[in-house]
């Protein structure tokens, strides 16, 4: 015998847990969310470098820094219990950036967001011969377990029926609803929300928009002392970013060229990554800032990144807020950045759920 829901939730990260919460807000009928891992928010949402967005990441994408900027103050103030704000960012500007370091600062000018020149002691850490500016920025790293705890209780607190370790896939269409399958469970619901990210288009929903995904690797490191109290990100081009990675006690380290191990498409499984590129990352980031070479590698984490292939080439990040091709009453949602749910929230609000 089938279980019936008004909405299923597939997915159990951030984006998914927020969807939940607003759809039991809304008050139609029985939210129930479907998770394969054994916890929320145990893929994507926690490997990642930990940055709550504040624009300075997208100055060849105006619009998305824009939205990142707008959307970070809402996201600061509604967990500012998870957010580290004593660790200062610097952004320093390559010299074969995409960017100038004027174009730099007339971008943060037009989105509102604070740019000054680094202190003197900071700049002093980069290599002046590859390093055309150094900023101090106001952006600020996220303690995803702490999120995720939350989130935990305010699901617990809003009735919504979370399944973990319930993998689940569309199995057809019924006159009133999508029939799912979860392990030998059926379940009838009037709409089904595929937020699975890297794998939206793996269980069994059709997805229109091409979707280019990526095995990255997200090397973790002990900084020496000079920079363990920094966030550095040189852009804008093939360079590097470490910053403060609050649920290990660390910083995290990503490189636009060495991150990414393989790009696929489609459904199925990733392939495996190659050996670990950390020692690859920190040759590379000491010509920008030397002291980083006295860095210890102590693990790296491996997840799937997903974005839309038709951005790639410009950096914007849009949400993905899609109907399937089979029925409207399947959406599936893709978010590149935490904050953006509010955005994606908006959207979902002004839908019919009946």
């Amino acid at each position: 015998m089938s279980q019936r829901a008004a909405v299923a939730v597939i997915g159990c990260g951030f984006y998914g847990a927020r969807v939940a919460l607003m759809l039991a807000a809304l008050r139609i009928g029985r939210v129930i969310v479907l998770e394969r891992e054994p916890g929320l928010m145990r893929r994507a949402s926690f490997v990642n470098q930990a940055r709550v967005h504040n624009g300075y990441h997208y100055p060849r994408a105006a619009r998305t820094g824009a939205s990142a900027r707008r959307n970070s103050r809402r996201f600061i103030e509604e967990y500012r219990a998870a957010i580290r704000r004593d660790v200062p960012m610097i952004y320093a500007i390559a010299r074969q950036s995409l960017i100038s370091p004027e174009q730099f600062v007339r971008f943060c000018a037009e989105i509102g967001a604070f740019c000054h020149p680094a202190a003197p002691e900071h700049a002093r850490l980069f290599d002046g011969t590859h390093v055309e500016a150094v900023f101090a920025v106001e952006e600020f790293s996220l303690d995803a377990a702490l999120v995720a705890h939350e989130m935990a209780a305010r699901l617990n607190r809003a009735g919504v029926e979370c399944r973990f370790g319930a993998p689940a896939r569309v199995s057809g269409l019924v006159p009133d609803g999508v029939q799912l399958q979860a392990g030998a469970e059926t379940i009838i619901a009037r709409h089904v929300v595929n937020c699975t990210y890297a794998d939206l288009d793996g269980i069994g929903v059709r997805v229109g928009a091409e979707i280019r995904k990526e095995v990255a690797e997200i090397a973790m490191i002990r900084p020496p002392p000079a920079l363990a109290s920094l966030a550095v990100t040189v852009m804008d081009g093939p360079f590097f970013s470490t910053m403060p990675f609050p649920p290990l006690g660390c910083h995290s380290l990503t490189h636009v060229r060495h991150t990414p191990h393989c790009a696929f498409a489609g459904p199925g499984e990733a392939p495996p990554p190659g050996p670990s590129r950390s020692a690859l990352m920190l040759r590379d980031a000491a010509r920008f800032l030397p002291a980083i070479e006295k860095a210890e590698t102590l693990r790296s984490l491996y997840e799937i990144k997903a974005v839309l292939q038709a951005t790639e080439d410009n950096d914007a990040r849009p949400i993905l807020l899609e109907a399937s091709p089979d029925s409207p009453r399947i959406l599936s949602v893709l978010g590149s950045k935490l904050d953006n749910v509010y955005d994606v929230e908006a959207l979902l609000a002004a839908r019919a759920w009946d």
